[in-house]
């Protein structure tokens, strides 16, 4: 199988991704990690994406592009997972190019959730460990567990911030949702619950749409 996977801020889209991964035996390939290893290998690809990253700039579509054709050429005959690519049209239409999808998956779940779930994140401001206020609270409100420092939340995990982070990414995300619609090859699936208490219920929405492949 040939998938591209899509999904906003606190959906959920890397853990699912980790399950399909192991379930059927597929390769993850990460925009990120592709970055990462390419810069740390000192490729040509990786040192042209280190000048930009250096200087605050956008890597170009066309590196972005090379390093997943590359990854892609490596690991051939196998299936695959790509995660964090295409993100726009331009990347799509490339990846069309490069090889055949049999499915993209978009992971949707309402805003209301996902803000919940973001904006419930809070840390300690000594140590820095994580709770959420709802999943996971602290034994005393406002004091870390571990060593009694203050908890607080940062300003990006505010309802507010989320919210325009979600804007953002919906504005992005549209146009490629669209294209993949076309094409007939977007599976959409909901995931309003949590995964933890409804592991098998989201495991066996995911199943069902991959079966149909």
């Amino acid at each position: 199988m040939k998938i591209v996977v899509l999904g906003s801020p606190g959906v959920g889209k890397g853990t699912y991704t980790q399950d399909l991964v192991k379930i059927y035996n597929l390769v993850h390939i990460s925009s990120g990690d592709l970055f990462r290893t390419n810069i740390k290998n000192n490729t040509e690809l990786g040192m042209k994406a280190k000048e930009f990253i250096d200087k605050g700039e956008l890597v170009p579509d066309e590196i972005t592009i090379g390093m997943v054709k590359d990854k892609l050429a490596e690991i051939s005959g196998q299936g695959f997972i790509l995660d964090g690519f295409p993100r726009t049209v331009p990347q799509a239409e490339a990846l069309t190019e490069v090889t055949d999808l049999d499915l993209v998956i978009n992971f949707k779940a309402d805003e209301e959730v996902i803000v919940a779930r973001l904006s419930g994140r809070i840390l300690c401001r000594k140590c820095g460990h994580i709770y959420h206020k709802i999943n996971l609270p602290t034994k005393v409100e406002g004091i870390c567990d571990l060593d009694s420092g203050e908890i607080y939340q940062r300003d990006d995990d505010k309802p507010e911030a989320v919210r325009k982070r979600l804007g953002d990414y919906f504005a992005q995300a549209a146009p490629l949702i669209a294209f993949y619609q076309e094409k007939n090859l977007l599976k959409e699936i909901t995931v309003n619950e949590d995964y933890g208490q409804h592991k098998e219920v989201i495991q066996a929405r995911i199943k069902e749409v991959l079966d149909q492949i």
